[in-house]
């Protein structure tokens, strides 16, 4: 799959127009946030202002191209090991350069030291390599695992966030349901462990 099917189904993935006022991105449209707008100086409707509006106006091709650019070609994940792209350009999407710290932040515990600073420059891509070649069975689901626990650790420090990581009635919400789309079967938590892990938030 090249880079911009995968791109493609991160939008598919992220949906339309919402305003959420628990989450922090703010408006979102196709995964792209008013910050993201805000940032980039997307007026789109032209009235001299980046707001809302200009989020819902968003068309999924533009999504795709904004994704390519800022979030793919500009942090160097086609740098990285082609089979852990995939995975870590959607939580570039998902969770900006938090992506590359958890990469950065699993190089450790495998006793690579990289630092952990959010940017792929040229010790993350020689790490990430290494890393590749000690591991190339495992080193994908090592990252979708690590990202799944910044979800749930995320969630219990953030109580408005606990309904992205857990339905209303109980099973796997959104967050940890994209994380495990990354992550081979038998990685995948149960329902009854995954009910386990979110039985303290109450």
């Amino acid at each position: 799959m090249d880079v911009r099917d995968i791109a493609e189904e991160i939008v598919a993935r992220e949906g339309g127009y919402v305003n959420d006022p628990d989450d922090p991105g703010g408006a979102t449209n196709h995964g792209v946030t008013v910050h993201t707008l805000r940032r980039l100086g997307l007026d789109l409707d032209g009235d001299g202002r980046v707001t809302a509006e200009d989020v819902r106006r968003l068309s999924r091709a533009q999504a795709v191209e904004i994704f390519l650019e800022h979030y793919f070609e500009r942090p160097r994940i086609g740098e990285l090991p082609v089979p852990l792209q995939p995975s870590v350009f959607d939580m570039q999407v998902n969770a900006g350069s938090n992506a590359v710290r958890i990469l950065q932040r699993l190089f450790g515990q495998m006793r690579l030291p990289c630092a952990i600073d959010g940017v792929i420059g040229p010790q993350t891509i020689r790490v990430a390599r290494e890393a590749m070649a000690a591991a190339p069975d495992h080193l994908v689901d090592a990252y979708g695992i690590a990202r799944r626990n910044y979800y749930y650790d995320l969630a219990d420090r953030r109580p408005a966030s606990r309904k992205y990581a857990r339905r209303r009635d109980g099973g796997k919400g959104g967050w940890i349901v994209r994380a495990e789309a990354f992550i081979a079967p038998r990685y995948h938590l149960t329902e009854a462990e995954h009910r386990a892990r979110v039985a303290a938030w109450g």
